[in-house]
C-alpha cells in the first residue's frame, strides 16, 4: 500500500497542467527560480516565450480567419503579456511549485507578477524539449483557454493610447513621445495642442482639445488611423 501511494505522489510530481513528464527532472528546472542559484529556469523560460509566441500565433491564425494583420497582432501581445501569463499561472497554482530562494519566497516572490510569467514560460519551455510542438500547442490551447475568450469577448472601447501603444509593443517599436505643444484661452476654457512622435511616422502628429490627456488620445487615434485603419476603428 505505502509503495503504491509513493508512486502516486511521484507521477503527480512529475505532472504539471495535465501534461505529465517523461523526464522530471526538466519540470523541476522549469520551477526553479533564479534566486535558488544554478542551475535555474532562466534558459527555459527564453525557450517557452518563443513557444508561446509562435502557438498563440497559430491558434489566433486559425481562430480568425477574416481578422487584419494588426488586430491578430493585438490580440497576441495581450495574450502573451506579463499580466496575462501572471492571472494563467495563478489559476494553475504556479505559486505552489514554483522553488524560490529562502530570500525570495519571504518577499512574497511566489506571488510575483514576474516570477508567475517567467516560471509558466519555462514549462512551456520545458514541454517543448520533453514532448514537442504538439504537446505544447495542447497545453497553450487548454491553459489559455479562458484567457482567450476574455481577451476576445472584451469591450471594444478601448483607449486609443493604449491601443497604439499594444501595436507598437507588438512590433518591438518604441512607445510614442507626447509634447504639448500649444495651450491658449482662458483657465474655465482651455485649450492644449498636443503632439505624438513616433519612429514609424515621418513627422508627428498632432491634435487639440479641452485637456492635455484628451488631446493625447485624439493624436494617438490619428496616428493608428495613418498606421494602422484596422485597429484604430
Amino acid at each position: 500500500m505505502q509503495s503504491t501511494a509513493v508512486a502516486e505522489r511521484g507521477a503527480a510530481e512529475a505532472g504539471f497542467g495535465g501534461y505529465a513528464f517523461r523526464d522530471p527532472g526538466l519540470l523541476r528546472l522549469a520551477l526553479t527560480h533564479r534566486s535558488c542559484g544554478t542551475p535555474n529556469n532562466e534558459r527555459l523560460e527564453f525557450l517557452g516565450d518563443a513557444v508561446l509566441g509562435l502557438v498563440m500565433g497559430e491558434l489566433l491564425y486559425d481562430r480568425f480567419p477574416a481578422a487584419a494583420e494588426g488586430e491578430l497582432s493585438w490580440l497576441r501581445a495581450r495574450l502573451v503579456s506579463g499580466d496575462c501569463l501572471a492571472q494563467v499561472a495563478l489559476a494553475m497554482e504556479v505559486q505552489q511549485r514554483v522553488r524560490l530562494g529562502r530570500g525570495e519566497r519571504h518577499d512574497g516572490g511566489a506571488r510575483r507578477k514576474t516570477i508567475l510569467a517567467g516560471t509558466l514560460e519555462a514549462l512551456i519551455g520545458a514541454i517543448w524539449i520533453d514532448g514537442g510542438l504538439d504537446s505544447c500547442r495542447a497545453c497553450i490551447r487548454r491553459w489559455f483557454a479562458g484567457a482567450i475568450e476574455a481577451t476576445v469577448t472584451a469591450p471594444a472601447e478601448r483607449d486609443a493610447k493604449t491601443r497604439l501603444q499594444e501595436y507598437l509593443q507588438a512590433r518591438g517599436e518604441p512607445l510614442p513621445a507626447y509634447e504639448v505643444t500649444r495651450a491658449w484661452g482662458p483657465d474655465h476654457a482651455r485649450r492644449f495642442e498636443v503632439s505624438c512622435v513616433l519612429t514609424l511616422l515621418d513627422q508627428p502628429v498632432t491634435a487639440a482639445a479641452d485637456s492635455r490627456r484628451e488631446a493625447e488620445k485624439r493624436a494617438a487615434a490619428k496616428a493608428l488611423a495613418l498606421l494602422a485603419p484596422e485597429v484604430g476603428t
